[in-house]
């Protein structure tokens, strides 16, 4: 078996990091450093050794070599906290890294504790070697600009932002998952199942009760600022719910955002209105009956959009004359001929809206009207709460049911062997047994073949998840990028946009829709990765990122 990628790698560190909520460089700085001892699959591990129940095969792999370095590194801190340790010893905050203190002592080695089952034994290095390979990789991650790496502000920015976000909990998936990770994370437990469990949620009959659940989030998410040490693992947590609310790809592009005074992470932000927005405008044309508050409501919205003054305005633009609906006000059959032609246009306009909606706040206002108007709301409100309900409908609602929204309207397999491997892909082949999407177009007609089955695993992965795309949107994928090594010069911060050379990705586009058209569609349900491009207007990118990522550039 081939050795993983420098990406392969990385991936693995970031994910463990995460589940311990421990900072990232030390894992590769202990593989740096150490590089010992040699593992089955032939990789080399991070100096980590069996201890009390851990048997030998739970760490000769590189990945359990990187699992249990990460939880023997939560369960030290946890010995040193316990032993008195305050938060300034654990972290540098002007340099935005532990200090050389916890680095000396991480250093030292470090035998658990008999009772501590889920910890192994790390064995001991030299400061003057850990402390470089350390900076290197925080380097890696945030680029030279040491302003990046002071971390003195952020402190106030992520309480600020935990006590704003606790009024606007919508409730919706994602932002549930968010608030259950931080309890997570917080509360150094590693599945978010264990999370929901440390709440104490009832159950009724075997099914976790929503409502208590999140009364319990927002309970939570209250006691936050009182509750803050400074402790690493209670930054992380809430470094890791910025990033998962506000649907940013990377801990290093929320520090980035916080850092800036015109922060584009927002607690309030409309966006997230527009799939369902787009999914409400698209049953329209069928439900749409020529009564009288529906042409109001529609000739108001077009009102709005087009950024008339007056009704009587938007009706001479949808092709009627004022004077002729005067002249003709007791004539019923010319009323209804106008009104015909009124719904025509309207209709019309309609059907275009997907295509040209450019997301500005004069449009996204009219079509909120629109809702407000047609469901027969009080207030704004009231409608945007109703579309908040629709995006978690939508998110939720299987694929052909009739709550789910319509497809974006426009517009022989060779066999596979019972395993791929690198030594077997046919180019024509179907990476998925029935399935659409070859080899050929996850490997750029062969120009990059996977080196590794680590590789081929993920190309599949993504394989699965993109027919599902497909399906959603109900029209085929053209993949302009798959799987490609990544340039040897690109420092890792370079690449976080990108998980092409770890093969999980794919960047494509549909013939007869725009980028945002897709956006749309895939937004409320895919629990991954999801981007989209202002200079390249009819591409999408996807990655089987196993949190929720959004972004745009």
């Amino acid at each position: 078996m081939a050795q993983l990628s420098p990406d392969q790698r990385n991936a693995l560190y970031l994910s463990e990091a995460v589940r311990s909520g421990i900072h990232k460089p030390i894992l590769a700085a202990l593989y740096a450093v150490h590089n010992q001892p040699t593992l089955s699959d032939r990789e080399t591990g991070l100096g980590i050794s069996p201890a009390n129940r851990i048997a030998v095969h739970q760490v000769d792999t590189f990945p359990g070599q990187v699992h249990y370095a990460a939880s023997t590194i939560r369960s030290l801190i946890n010995s040193l906290t316990a032993k008195g340790w305050s938060s300034r010893d654990f972290w540098d905050m002007k340099q935005g890294r532990y200090s050389d203190r916890f680095l000396q002592t991480v250093a030292d080695g470090y035998i658990p504790h008999a009772s501590d089952l889920a910890a192994a034994r790390l064995e001991s290095c030299t400061l003057f070697e850990l402390l470089p390979a350390y900076l290197s990789d925080i380097e890696n991650d945030l680029g030279a600009d040491p302003l990046k790496a002071d971390l003195s502000e952020l402190e106030p920015a992520l309480l600020s932002f935990v006590e704003r976000i606790a009024p606007t909990y919508s409730r919706l998936g994602f932002q549930q998952a968010a608030l259950i990770e931080t309890v997570r994370l917080w509360r150094k437990l590693d599945t978010q199942a264990a999370a929901i469990e440390n709440l104490k949620i009832p159950m009724n009959e075997g099914v976790i009760d929503q409502d208590a659940l999140d009364q319990a989030l927002i309970r939570f998410l209250r006691s936050l600022p009182d509750a803050y040490g400074g402790y690493p693992h209670q930054r992380e947590a809430l470094l890791r719910l910025v990033q998962l609310w506000c649907q940013q790809d990377s801990r290093e592009s929320v520090i980035e955002a916080l850092q800036q005074s015109d922060s584009p992470l927002s607690e309030v932000n409309l966006t997230i209105l527009d799939p369902a927005l787009i999914a409400f405008i698209q049953r329209l044309p069928q439900a749409y009956k020529g009564q009288g508050p529906q042409r109001f409501a529609l000739t108001e919205a077009y009102r709005m959009w087009c950024e008339l003054d007056t009704r009587t305005s938007a009706l001479e633009t949808l092709g009627v004359d004022p004077e002729f609906l005067t002249a003709n006000a007791d004539n019923p059959e010319a009323l209804v001929n106008t009104a015909t032609q009124v719904d025509k246009a309207l209709l019309s306009f309609l059907r275009r809206l997907p295509g040209v909606y450019e997301e500005t706040d004069n449009q996204r206002q009219a079509l909120i009207y629109l809702v407000q108007l047609w469901r027969e709301y009080d207030n704004r409100i009231v409608a945007i709460q109703s579309l908040l309900d629709d995006l978690k409908q939508i998110g939720q609602a299987p694929r052909h049911s009739p709550e789910a929204p319509r497809p974006p309207l426009p517009y022989l397999r060779p066999s596979r062997p019972e395993r791929w491997t690198p030594s077997n892909l046919q180019l024509d082949a179907a990476i998925v047994d029935e399935g659409s999407l070859t080899w050929a177009e996850a490997t750029q007609g062969g120009v990059y073949l996977p080196p590794n089955q680590t590789t081929i695993d993920a190309i599949i992965r993504i394989a699965r998840l993109a027919e599902a795309v497909r399906d959603r949107l109900g029209r085929p994928l053209h993949i302009t990028r798959w799987y490609h090594p990544a340039h040897p010069n690109l420092p890792m911060h370079g690449r976080r946009y990108y998980r092409h050379p770890l093969g999980d990705a794919i960047t494509f586009y549909c013939y007869g829709l725009t980028g945002n058209q897709i956006y749309w569609a895939l937004d409320p349900w895919w629990s991954g990765e999801l981007g989209r491009y202002h200079q390249f207007p009819k591409l999408i990118y996807v990655s089987a990122q196993d949190y929720r990522i959004r972004w745009e550039k």
